[in-house]
């Protein structure tokens, strides 16, 4: 099942593959998400109610749903980096954690600034709000933990573990509005059947969600190619690739 995934396991099988993706997501990403946000931004009708403040759902919405997102991309990585000890899996995690911490504070940040007019308070120890703020410490708890490993190869099984330990928390922040009475709105795009949200706001929505996805995906790919660079300065296959550049740059 899972011979796919095994010439990966090689570092520089890994970094030829993110070579190979980066430019193709990167690309991908900055026209989709730059056509979702303009077309959010400047062309969808303004909200019956909230006016045009409503208008940074197009950057909350792909953050906080790409915040958890990232964490389970996270501890996918996690869990194959600690059950067939591929280190590549490993290093992936230590790639994926500040990325996603990054868009969990967007999230964080614009919830803040979206609650403030339409709630009258910038912050309320709300559930979905304060299940958040716990994703954003979870990773930066993994973060620190990697770091405070001068052995990388233990610091990425306790990080890995701690990963999929706060996988808990996941379901946490996604049923927070139906287990407890919250402020925050419950599903909207979510609701396949009939969203709450009109076409002419939607379409946007899902592009600007669908850029990040593939921005993401730019980022954890090209932290990866850093990352195993850094971990496999040593070998043979980074020195010849090192030399191989020079040369072509003379």
């Amino acid at each position: 099942m899972w011979k796919w995934l095994h010439p990966y396991a090689k570092p520089e099988r890994a970094f030829a593959l993110c070579t190979t993706l980066l430019p193709w997501f990167g690309v991908s990403a900055l026209l989709i998400l730059a056509t979702g946000t303009i077309w959010g931004l400047a062309f969808a009708p303004a909200d019956y109610q909230q006016g045009d403040s409503f208008r940074i759902i197009y950057l909350h919405v792909p953050s906080a749903i790409l915040s958890m997102g990232t964490y389970s991309a996270m501890a996918i990585a996690a869990f194959i980096g600690l059950v067939w000890q591929i280190r590549t899996a490993h290093m992936a995690v230590a790639a994926i954690a500040p990325v996603g911490a990054v868009l969990t504070f967007i999230a964080l940040f614009t919830g803040a600034a979206w609650g403030k007019p339409m709630w009258g308070t910038w912050w309320v120890w709300d559930a979905r709000l304060t299940s958040e703020l716990i994703l954003l410490f979870l990773y930066l708890g993994v973060i620190a933990l990697y770091q405070s490993f001068e052995d990388k190869e233990q610091g990425s099984k306790a990080s890995g573990v701690m990963a999929l330990v706060g996988v808990v928390n996941l379901p946490i922040i996604h049923y927070s509005v139906e287990w407890w009475n919250t402020l925050h709105q419950g599903a909207t795009i979510t609701k396949f059947a009939k969203p709450s949200i009109d076409s002419s706001m939607l379409w946007p929505l899902l592009l600007c969600i669908l850029g990040l996805a593939l921005l993401t995906g730019a980022m954890c790919l090209y932290r990866l190619q850093n990352e195993l660079l850094r971990r496999e300065s040593h070998r043979p296959w980074v020195r010849a690739m090192l030399l191989e550049e020079e040369q072509n740059a003379v």
